[in-house]
């Protein structure tokens, strides 16, 4: 079921950017955005960046010490929001960089916030084309645990998560 609900023109340029690794400058690959959570505009007719929910490349190891943790922390305990998540990560063979898209849906949320962003995910997910990971996280418990992402990034094969072993 859609909802009607439109993806503005910011998000699919901050995708854009996240996607597309191209050879940058020191300065430019320090305003990459490494997370960023988009919300329901306040009439609820489009989904837009959300104001100040984002980590910096640059913020790494500055203000931000684990992105991971750090990005958990900008999710809301009462509301939904879609996230991209530029999760750095090795395998046993390799180093590896693939951009999570992720539905955060707690149980606290109120229920038309749930069917409204539940109903529009698919309107976003169009625009995010290549995306290889989707990950529905449903409370804190499901996503505080790196060892989670993981495993949707790779199963067992995966050894460390942002430089941190699991």
């Amino acid at each position: 079921m859609a909802s009607g609900v439109t993806v503005n023109d910011e998000v699919i340029r901050v995708f854009n950017d996240m996607k597309v690794r191209k050879s940058s400058t020191q300065d430019e690959v320090k305003k990459r955005k490494k997370a960023v959570l988009f919300c329901l505009s306040e009439d609820r007719k489009k989904i837009i960046v959300e104001e100040g929910k984002q980590i910096l490349v640059g913020d790494i190891g500055e203000t931000v010490d684990d992105p991971y943790a750090c990005f958990v922390k900008l999710l809301p305990l009462n509301d939904c929001r879609y996230g991209l998540y530029d999760a750095t990560y090795e395998t046993k063979e390799s180093k590896k960089e693939d951009l999570v898209f992720i539905f955060w849906a707690p149980e606290s949320a109120p229920l038309k916030s749930k069917m409204i962003y539940a109903s529009s995910k698919d309107a976003i997910k169009k625009k995010f084309t290549g995306i290889k990971h989707e990950w529905q996280v449903n409370g804190l418990d499901d996503i505080q645990d790196r060892r989670t992402l993981a495993e949707k990034l790779g199963g067992n094969v995966v050894v460390s998560l942002e430089g941190k072993p699991l």
